[in-house]
């Protein structure tokens, strides 16, 4: 097993999180931090026990023969810029999600990671839940049968006490309700039933509280998926103006069974006559604390020992953007999209 070193790019609260847990793990090692902030290396070492150099240079940092592993935490406009940057200089990279508010930007990221061959890891964290290891489990076992209608729903009151907040209500920097937070319930989705989106048509709305009036775009969203395999359907909501505590939910409905959140029901197991509650850990907090970055990171160790690429690489989130884009687009011109106007 290798020990990866890694330099973080950003460093706010996600960034902080992410160093917690390098320094939990013993495949990595956090070398350097680069930041548009004058950092104090000895106010970090205190806080989080590790001892890292500082850059305010990007194209400096890169150049740094001791970084491995890339972990871009910015911003999201800031994103492909780096992220190709990364890709060009030979490093490997962990990034943040959404990977770009843009189709155009997403492409050419792709085609930076599959130019240079690096290994990506996009932190749709979700995936690595016990729930959703367990749902996914099932699923591929065959015990809901056809699978012909999902939804997941994203809640949570992204207002002024969220500390991405000052930023992530421009339209140029959060982009959509979906893009920015909602895109974990889009994801869960689209991984779980491994299947291609044909067209998407979305509404779009906004809570109406004073709290959420700097928005400048619409805070919540619905989306209805019609799924190439000619059966699926799918509805996907995110709220992210709600005045209530976080919900994430995940309902999907088969020819012989359903999995609803804890609940799990099957025709194909003899003797199971209602309901049955699965002992899982459910995504229900919207802390980056309570993110399971750890089981995350490790499986990204793993794959590069291995040469592999992880389950959540770049081009798996380029699949669920892709959505995401056309989703947006929908909601904008009150008309269902296809996927095909978002294809490479």
């Amino acid at each position: 097993m290798g020990t990866y070193r890694v330099g973080i790019i950003g460093f706010g609260w996600s960034a902080g999180a992410h160093l917690d847990t390098f320094v939990s793990l013993p495949s990595f090692e956090p070398v350097a931090i680069m930041s548009r902030r004058k950092l104090d290396p000895i106010e970090i070492e205190n806080k989080h026990g590790v001892k890292v150099k500082i850059y305010n240079d990007l194209d400096e940092f890169l150049k740094d023969p001791e970084i491995d592993i890339v972990d871009i935490c910015t911003p999201h406009p800031f994103h492909p810029e780096q992220t190709i940057k990364a890709a060009n200089a030979g490093k490997d990279i962990i990034i943040e999600k959404p990977i770009a508010l843009n189709f155009e930007d997403a492409v050419k990221m792709l085609e930076a990671v599959e130019k240079n061959g690096v290994k990506t890891s996009v932190c749709f964290e979700v995936r690595f839940i016990s729930a959703s290891q367990a749902a996914k489990s099932i699923i591929e076992q065959g015990l809901l049968g056809d699978i012909y209608y999902s939804e997941c729903d994203y809640y949570h009151g992204i207002g002024p006490w969220y500390k991405q907040f000052e930023w992530n209500i421009k339209k140029n920097m959060g982009g959509s309700s979906l893009l920015t937070a909602g895109c974990h319930a889009l994801d869960i989705m689209l991984w779980l039933l491994g299947e291609e989106v044909d067209e998407v048509f979305s509404y779009s709305t906004k809570n109406p509280h004073e709290v959420y009036k700097p928005y400048e775009y619409d805070t919540t969203s619905i989306t209805l998926l019609k799924f190439k395999n000619g059966r699926t359907l799918g509805k996907v909501a995110s709220v992210t103006d709600c005045m209530q505590p976080y919900v994430f939910n995940v309902n999907i409905v088969g020819s012989h069974g359903s999995l609803n959140n804890k609940k799990f029901y099957s025709k194909k197991i003899p003797g199971l006559n209602g309901w049955s509650e699965l002992d899982i850990q459910l995504a229900d907090s919207g802390d980056v604390g309570a993110h399971p970055y750890r089981e995350q990171f490790a499986y990204f160790a793993q794959c590069l020992d291995e040469g592999k690429d992880p389950f959540n690489n770049l081009a798996s989130a380029f699949e669920t953007h892709r959505v995401i884009f056309a989703a947006d687009k929908s909601a904008e011109t009150g008309k269902p999209v296809s996927l095909e106007e978002f294809r490479r």
